[in-house]
């Protein structure tokens, strides 16, 4: 009986493949982003820096020579200085009453909007259209057409119904601000509170008629309380813009009779007293409350998206 023996085979090499690593994936995902940001910060970020460094420098564009570092000066002088307090109070007025006003105005339209009737397509984009008018050519649209004490078409049908004959501007400048404001931004509302009147759950609604709840103890338990975030996210969007807004106080008053907000005093200080320093001071200014109030917008927007992951 012979025993056969074998030989043993050797194993083959194992040819190991080499793998990216995660930090190199990364990279290599966030590389066509690069160029994007790049940009945005050469666009965005540098000039709020350069504004920031002048800030702190009393700096006249008429006598370069003379210019000097001054610390927090110019922070105190706008915080004290009676005019530009006046037109930060002027801000914060004409914010709160435009955004309010909107918000009731943008919440009524959406409840009409969010209900079946013949037209509903045709009304819906012609509520729209305010809110994609230039605002520049929204502006003038309220100085001529609207507020002319000549030709305007106040006027003309108070004339017809001989009614009397006022200058909206002169009578009544930061009420003529309001109202442009107003006509422009509330189709930006109503389409927010339309979405989270659209997002609302209709089982419940349907069980709470059920129960016989008539349509205010279901506006008032039901509808309100669900739009509650997007009554918040429409007053934070809202403000960011109209704390900035220029254009409708440039082109209606420019500026005057006490209409002057935050904005146009730093244009004012920055083309027409040339007060460099002054005028980045109150941007600087302008440019953190814009910042304190979109951090909470983006924290409600962050709350609105995992509502919606949760109840998917």
């Amino acid at each position: 009986m012979t025993a056969t023996t074998t030989a043993p085979v050797a194993a083959a090499p194992v040819r190991t493949t080499r793998q990216p690593s995660t930090r190199l994936r990364a990279w290599a995902t966030r590389a066509p982003l690069l160029p994007a940001l790049i940009f945005m910060i050469a666009v965005t970020q540098l000039p709020f820096v350069a504004t920031l460094v002048i800030s702190f420098f009393d700096w006249n564009a008429l006598y370069p020579k003379a210019r000097h570092f001054t610390g927090v000066d110019n922070y105190h002088q706008v915080l004290t200085d009676p005019g530009l307090r006046h037109s930060v109070w002027t801000t914060i007025l004409l914010t709160v009453t435009v955004v309010l006003a909107c918000l009731v105005l943008g919440l009524g339209l959406a409840l009409l909007l969010d209900r079946r009737f013949r037209g509903r397509g045709v009304v819906r984009t012609l509520l729209i259209a305010p809110f994609l008018v230039v605002p520049v050519a929204a502006a003038l649209l309220w100085k001529h057409v609207l507020y002319n004490p000549e030709y305007g078409l106040l006027n003309g049908l108070l004339h017809y119904v001989g009614g009397p004959q006022p200058d909206w501007i002169s009578n009544t400048p930061l009420l003529a601000v309001e109202a442009s404001l107003v006509w422009q931004w509330t189709p930006f509302m109503m389409l927010i509170l339309l979405a989270g009147l659209q997002s609302r759950d209709q089982q419940q609604i349907e069980a709470a008629r059920v129960d016989g709840a008539s349509d205010w103890q279901i506006f008032r338990h039901l509808t309100l309380p669900h739009l509650r975030r997007y009554l918040e996210l429409g007053a934070l969007l809202g403000s960011i813009y109209i704390v900035q807004n220029f254009d409708a106080v440039f082109t209606i008053t420019s500026g005057g009779l006490g209409t002057a907000n935050l904005p146009y005093t730093v244009y004012q200080s920055f083309y027409q007293a040339h007060e460099n320093g002054l005028a980045s001071a109150a941007g600087v200014l302008v440019v953190i409350g814009s910042i304190i109030i979109a951090t909470f917008a983006l924290r409600v927007v962050s709350s609105l998206f995992r509502e919606e992951v949760s109840r998917a």
